[in-house]
């Protein structure tokens, strides 16, 4: 029995809290293991009506996946008769999100303190993300020598204008009202009306009609307004700047544009692994438009090749293990990365390939 993950049926709920609130939540591969045969199981159950999935400890919805585990694994030979755990943490991640994103039952995320990463793979591919004032959303995977994966090939180039290019290039956080304004957010409710909602949710007539329907009636009877979004003030700024098609060219608008916001930007961007930049940028502008099943094979053959390069350990160990913030890039400038080698991490990976099917 995994306690990092704690399942219970609230009456027509199927109730999900992720336990693991020293580690903010982060999921690992047992946490996927376990969670992933139990909303297949509650998406066969008649009974069940809704899921709902939250995290515990006050701090944090879930920080991301448990990539820190998936570095030190790397270098290390998998114990005899198992994958390699960069293999199957990835699989087996992007597998639970592709059935969230597909799931035939409202599936309502409750997400208070931080979400980044694999938080959004839990949550943003749901029918439902009740956010609460305590928010903190961002896709730092730049900063660690990777790329913003669990479908934001998908989600990111959704967000209004280039929001979505930008957040996955800087790794910048959001708050509520951000989020509410970027579509991450369904609902905004106030954390201590979390426990009323879960008990709203389980007393719902859940007979009177479209189940999405009686979630987002129970939802809109706690919702509280955000107030004005810090993001959206800057909008017209990240269009004229993101829409390039280069990460040169958008240092150069930003140079441009010349305003404290620009410059703190371009600094953010220096921070990040120039690889990772260039990975990100062509990841969002290809997948752009593109079916989500399509872009999980994009991302799961980026996961394999990006985490074998150099600078995922690096910004592991700088970000994660000695937390110096002091990462040594290779190569350290975006001159030096090569164009062949960006498009060497979107290669077909041949029969380790994943390849996912909307359910018929």
């Amino acid at each position: 029995m995994n306690t990092d993950v704690l399942l219970e049926r609230r009456g027509p709920l199927g109730l999900v809290t992720l336990n693991r609130p020293k580690a903010l939540n982060a999921l690992d591969l047992g946490m996927i293991r376990t969670l992933h045969p139990a909303l297949e199981a509650w998406a066969r159950d008649s009974q069940v009506k809704a899921v709902v999935i939250r995290g515990a400890g006050g701090r944090a919805f879930c920080a991301g996946g448990d990539v820190r585990a998936v570095a030190l694994s790397m270098g290390s030979p998998a114990p005899e008769g198992q994958e390699p755990l960069s293999s199957a943490f990835f699989r087996e991640e992007y597998r639970l999100n592709h059935l969230i994103h597909h799931y035939p039952k409202p599936y309502v995320a409750l997400v208070d303190g931080i979400s980044m990463g694999g938080g959004l793979g839990l949550s943003v591919h749901g029918s439902h993300r009740a956010i609460t004032e305590r928010l903190v959303l961002a896709m730092p995977e730049t900063a660690i020598g990777l790329f913003p994966d669990v479908g934001g090939g998908w989600f990111l180039p959704r967000f209004p204008g280039e929001a979505g290019t930008y957040l996955g290039l800087t790794g910048s956080r959001c708050n509520a009202a951000d989020a509410m304004w970027l579509g991450y957010g369904t609902h905004h409710v106030t954390h201590d009306t979390l426990d009323a909602v879960v008990d709203g949710l389980a007393a719902a007539d859940w007979s009177a009609g479209d189940a999405r329907a009686v979630a987002t009636r129970v939802l809109s009877g706690f919702a509280s307004e955000p107030g004005p979004s810090p993001l959206s003030a800057q909008r017209e700024a990240i269009d004229r700047c993101f829409a390039k098609d280069s990460v040169e060219d958008i240092l150069a608008a930003l140079q441009a544009e010349g305003t404290p916001w620009a410059e703190e930007t371009r600094a953010a961007l220096a921070r990040m692994s120039p690889t990772s930049l260039k990975v990100t940028l062509r990841q969002l502008r290809l997948c752009r438009g593109r079916p989500y099943d399509e872009t999980v094979t994009v991302e799961y053959r980026l996961s394999q090749h990006v985490t074998a390069r150099p600078d995922f350990r690096e910004g592991i160990r700088a970000v994660l293990v000695d937390k110096d913030n002091r990462p040594t890039w290779n190569p350290p400038t975006l001159a030096g990365v090569r164009e062949a080698d960006v498009e060497a991490c979107f290669a077909p990976l041949g029969e380790r390939d994943l390849v996912v099917h909307a359910p018929r």
